[in-house]
């Protein structure tokens, strides 16, 4: 089958498929807000509705919190893809920081170009449908599809996925292919197409000292009362040393070095760290010394304070010692890093250095282990050609420093590999206001997908 009339149709039909992306993004499926429940059933159920036209057998699988859009098609004995994407979005807020409301898409010129401006124009709803959008147009030239598909879309992936594992596990044979397909990242640059091939776990931790059994005055009590804040400062203070190093003990035991090759492959990307660093207005790299920007992104781990709150913080003073004091600590993690015990580990050495008169209580906020992707598997090139030709330039393959659980679920649950390619930008402000996707991101996106199918077809 012949992918220069899908191509074609592709361009033709833009604008029609715009319009049905438009659709999707009205629905305010905000996972986190039991308000929107039923929104978030509405966009599975539209999404139902779209893959039947397509000729697949789709449906909304209830969970116990959103559904679960699973379908099946094409053709027996040809390769069997899975493609994975999530229907649900972040929450709005701040609301006064948008332009215009985030469930009423719009198509803006700017500057630099078309864009979509809506809260889950980026992530995920216009990445999801750069591959339906592909599938149409096969379907529209050709009759059919050109593999076996499995199409899997999650409604919960913003709130933390809670429902997914357990129907992995359950329907771990209907969902298994040869390779699965995850439309959730972004090009290495604008022009850049990039498949990811290692993602970064994530430990996230709450913790909170208490003192004094209520707060005191710090003319009566300074000095001699222990002040939470100043143990808390000493602790988060003491997780790392001079040269950026993490300080929990036995942090780095399953943090594997990249080879020359790789280093060499990264290098070649001409990342220019004082750009990245000057668009937000630093200079200087932070993490281990030694260590090139793109190494600490993609395959270093991390230790990051992401809030500390603690006595009186509103507008003038107050003298006063605080009961308690607290701090939300994120770890990004790599290689073969446990989780489970580097949670244990952080834990002990809180607790080893809180002086007396002081407790501390831990809240863990989850943990996903590091994810790799092994590019040996033929897809991964056959991929690779295929975006390179659809951007005229060398697609690369790339670390990322964010957290993609389902990858490592694909592997761990259902035994097979997983490819990360997307077609977001840097700027799309993802998770804040004023969301968006590139009109060319979502155009090349979709012709992107059909290049990819056809070629992994003949596989």
């Amino acid at each position: 089958m012949s992918i220069d009339p899908v191509l074609a149709r592709i361009d033709s039909q833009l604008p029609a498929a715009l319009e049905r992306l438009m659709e999707l993004l009205r629905i305010p499926s905000i996972s986190t807000d039991p308000a929107f429940k039923p929104d978030c059933a509405r966009a599975a159920d539209w999404l139902v509705e779209d893959l039947q036209s397509l000729g697949l057998k789709a449906s909304a699988r209830p969970t116990p919190g959103h559904p679960m859009v699973v379908a099946h098609g094409g053709p027996e004995g040809a390769p069997h893809l899975l493609f994975y994407g999530h229907y649900d979005v972040q929450p709005v807020d701040p609301l006064d920081l948008w332009d215009r409301d985030p469930f009423d898409p719009e198509i803006q010129d700017t500057p630099r170009g078309r864009v979509i401006r809506a809260r889950g124009a980026s992530d995920d709803k216009g990445q999801l449908m750069t591959f339906v959008e592909a599938l149409r147009a096969w379907v529209a030239e050709h009759g059919s599809l050109p593999c076996k598909l499995t199409i899997f879309f999650e409604g919960e992936e913003e709130s933390g996925s809670p429902s997914l594992i357990p129907f992995m596990k359950e329907h771990a044979e209907e969902l298994k292919a040869d390779i699965a397909l995850i439309c959730d990242t972004g090009l290495f640059a604008d022009t850049v197409p990039a498949i990811v091939t290692q993602l970064r776990g994530l430990l996230g931790e709450e913790l909170t000292i208490t003192a004094a059994s209520k707060d005191l005055h710090s003319g009566m009590y300074g000095g001699a009362a222990m002040n939470p804040i100043r143990v808390l400062t000493r602790i988060l203070a003491a997780l790392h040393d001079d040269e950026g190093r993490i300080t929990v003990p036995g942090f780095y035991d399953g943090v594997p070095e990249i080879g020359d090759n790789l280093k060499k492959s990264w290098q070649a990307l001409g990342f220019d760290e004082k750009k990245f660093l000057g668009e937000v207005g630093l200079s200087e790299l932070a993490g281990e010394k030694g260590r090139m920007a793109l190494e600490q992104l993609w395959s270093r781990p991390t230790c990051e304070i992401n809030g500390i709150k603690g006595g009186y913080t509103g507008d003038g003073f107050k003298t006063v010692l605080p009961s308690k004091a607290s701090a939300k600590v994120s770890f990004r993690l790599v290689g073969e890093q446990d989780p489970v015990a580097l949670r244990e580990s952080f834990r002990a050495m809180v607790r080893s250095m809180l002086p007396p008169d002081c407790e501390v209580e831990f809240h863990g906020h989850g943990t996903s282990p590091a994810g790799h992707m092994d590019t040996a598997h033929p897809a991964f090139e056959t991929a690779r050609q295929a975006l390179t030709e659809e951007y005229g330039v060398d697609a690369a393959y790339v670390g990322c420093g964010g957290s993609i659980p389902i990858a490592g679920y694909f592997k761990s649950i259902l035994g097979m590999d997983a490819m990360l390619i997307g077609f977001g930008k840097d700027d799309d402000q993802i998770h804040s206001p004023n969301e968006k996707y590139d009109v060319e991101s979502f155009h090349k996106g979709t012709r992107s997908w059909a290049r990819i199918l056809a070629a992994l077809a003949k596989s």
